[in-house]
């Protein structure tokens, strides 16, 4: 039996892991969402018999309801929790699809800072709010879900334009994730970064491109080919999660894993 926390698991990448953890009617499931009415309604839908599900309210840039979802979890778990995994995260059209050159001066410090309060100060404040749990837990495993992205290799040698302010908030998380492990190691708590890859959450509209977003659009799959040749598109979430969840599981602090940056093979190939 294991207790886990998941960010954001109104859709997508984070409703799988919700799905998938809760199989095993012997572990706990608690998911954190903005807006716990809709996502019950969900769950109840397309899981009716998983009581081991429990949705509370966790806004990443409201630390108050954090410490609420904490309170609640503490109730829920006996005061303990065995793994956190932080999938919530803010994204932008702005920078999605646009090389950081052509977005104006104004439209990327205001696009910047909301990625910076969600996906990094957001991020910091749930795992404040969180260790005092996974301290007392049996598997003691935080994880990031972070982005090849933020990979300056990758970025440099294959020219990857697009997506610099999203990336930018991912590799600063990634050094949060590094940072936590230096402190929290020697306790036993496992600070993991991993990229789920790309996963296609059936939101992407091509049609609603500009013509230079389609250019920027092509030169980054131009990049991912020349990296990747046997790369044909991203991946649904049931097999993302999955992938995540197996590295999560074989990660430990001593196969020295503690403050790494993974790819959802479990290496740095990030497609």
């Amino acid at each position: 039996m294991s207790s886990y926390v998941v960010t954001g698991v109104s859709k997508g990448l984070g409703f799988e892991f919700l799905r998938q953890l809760s199989k095993d009617p012997s572990n706990t499931v608690i998911g954190l969402v903005r807006d716990p009415a809709s996502a019950k309604e969900k769950v109840s839908a397309e899981l009716p018999d998983r009581s081991n599900i429990h949705i509370l309210a966790g806004d990443l840039t409201n630390y108050d309801s954090l410490k609420t979802a904490a309170a609640e979890t503490s109730a829920i778990t006996g005061g303990s929790l065995d793994y956190l995994i932080a999938n919530a995260a803010f994204m932008s059209t702005v920078d999605g699809f646009s090389a950081i050159g052509e977005i104006e001066p104004e439209v990327a410090t205001d696009t910047l800072r909301k990625y910076m309060d969600t996906n990094v100060i957001g991020n910091l404040q749930l795992y404040n709010v969180f260790l005092p749990l996974i301290l007392k837990g049996k598997v003691k495993k935080v994880v990031a879900l972070t982005s090849g992205h933020a990979d300056l290799d990758f970025i440099n040698q294959f020219d990857i334009q697009v997506g610099s302010l999203y990336a930018a908030s991912k590799g600063a998380m990634n050094i949060i994730n590094a940072k936590y492990n230096t402190q929290y190691k020697k306790q036993g708590v496992l600070f993991l970064s991993i990229s789920p890859g790309v996963v296609d959450t059936g939101n992407f509209d091509p049609s609603a491109l500009t013509q230079k977003q389609l250019e920027a659009l092509q030169v980054m799959m131009a990049g991912f080919q020349s990296y990747a040749p046997h790369f044909k598109g991203g991946l649904s979430p049931d097999v993302a999660a999955q992938n995540v969840l197996r590295v999560v599981e074989n990660a430990s602090i001593e196969k020295g894993d503690g403050g790494a940056f993974l790819s959802h093979f479990g290496n740095k190939q990030w497609l």
